[in-house]
């Protein structure tokens, strides 16, 4: 077989490959539809830790959960799935605001580090760092 018909075999295939995934649904990306959802969704992996409030992102990726005594249940979309964490103050490495309702958190932890989140309202975002503010005022840490 020639070098030329094989090159063009090969790039088909790929392309037939890439289309197959993405027709299946395989590049759809997870959203949450409401505070329910997510409340619904953390209650999959942490059956016993009730909400009191849930602070979702404008894009509807992320929702943010007050979990009580300083913890913070977090849902975010990853492709089509959901990544569930609870999160302390001692968690996070450094947190920003730009007080228009963006917050930057940075995670300790090694499989998910965080990253920028946008609330339909500034009070959605202060709400968030309000319940991940440090136990000490001498700890306080900002974003990078």
């Amino acid at each position: 077989m020639s070098l030329p018909v094989l090159v063009v075999i090969v790039v088909f295939g790929i392309a037939l490959s890439v289309a197959t995934v993405h027709f299946t649904g395989g590049s759809r990306k997870a959203r949450l539809a409401d505070a329910e959802q997510a409340r619904e969704r953390f209650a999959e992996d942490f059956p016993d830790e009730p909400a009191a409030a849930i602070h979702l992102t404008s894009d509807g990726r992320t929702a943010f959960l007050e979990l009580g005594r300083g913890r913070l249940g977090i849902v975010h979309a990853i492709g089509d799935r959901f990544l569930t964490r609870i999160v302390t103050p001692r968690d996070v490495l450094a947190r920003s605001d730009d007080g228009a309702g963006t917050i930057a958190l940075r995670l300790a932890d090694f499989t998910w580090k965080g990253g920028h989140f946008t609330f339909a309202n500034a009070a959605d975002a202060h709400a968030v760092l309000r319940v991940l503010q440090p136990q000490h005022p001498s700890s306080t840490k900002e974003a990078a």
